[in-house]
């Protein structure tokens, strides 16, 4: 009777830990958005932050990787946008600066559904100060760009970007405003390294987009595989439409 208790209980055991590395082995899937904002001005420049926060909401992603933020300026009327766009959505938010202006700063950030490991930035070429913005969740890294405007400080950028990916121990995401089609001699040299995970939709001008010079991309040491593109369909929260995409990790 004790070896049959002892046994009984054996095979229960053996069950729930079955079914719990079945669980831990089912694939992550999350989903990405990359917008550049416009300082939360639309095109009819109105700055309206009901609007933007709106246009994510709808979405419902997991993670947002903005550009074109400011904090504190006069243009903005000394409000902090990402923590305006943080409190609409119910985000954790994480603002990188880039540069002082208009008696503020001007910058970058990444809204977080769950709450962050670890933040880091640094900075990147341009005649604008550029940055990168890194927000580790549990399950991978997500790094924030907007390059600059001239092609040699946004080569100059892509080193750097594939010295930050290697350091980390789990799939690094890039996305960003990188200035740039994807013929481009940047975009030639950031696939070497990089999978570009976004479709081929163009995301500017916003009311009728026919460059596409925003992405989501991943680093190829830890292959992601792309379950969905799409860039949403507002013509006027900004002058940017902005992406969405659905990746499931390794």
């Amino acid at each position: 009777m004790k070896r049959l208790f002892l046994d009984a209980f054996l095979l229960i055991f053996l069950t729930i830990a079955s079914f719990w590395l079945i669980l831990s082995l089912k694939p992550v899937q999350v989903k990405i958005m990359c917008y550049n904002v416009q300082h939360c001005v639309g095109m009819d420049t109105v700055l309206d932050y009901d609007r933007t926060a709106n246009v994510i909401i709808a979405q419902q992603p997991d993670i947002v990787a903005l550009q074109e933020l400011d904090s504190m300026t006069k243009r903005s009327k000394f409000h902090y946008q990402l923590g305006e766009l943080a409190s609409h959505t119910s985000y954790h938010d994480i603002f990188g600066k880039a540069i002082e202006f208009d008696s503020g700063t001007y910058g970058i950030g990444v809204l977080t559904r769950e709450m962050p490991l670890s933040t880091r930035s640094i900075a990147l070429p341009g005649d604008e100060p550029r940055l990168l913005l890194m927000v580790e969740m549990k399950d991978y890294v997500l790094a924030c760009t907007h390059l600059d405007l001239e092609e040699e400080p946004r080569m100059e950028s892509v080193p750097l970007i594939i010295d930050e990916a290697k350091l980390w121990q789990k799939p690094f995401i890039l996305a960003g405003d990188f200035n740039d089609s994807i013929d481009s001699p940047l975009l030639q040299k950031i696939t070497q390294y990089f999978t570009i995970n976004s479709g081929d939709e163009p995301t500017f001008p916003a009311d009728e987009p026919n460059e596409r010079i925003d992405y989501v991309a991943s680093f190829k040491n830890y292959p992601v595989l792309t379950i969905e593109s799409m860039v949403v369909a507002d013509t006027m929260a900004s002058d940017h439409r902005p992406l969405m995409v659905k990746l499931q990790l390794p």
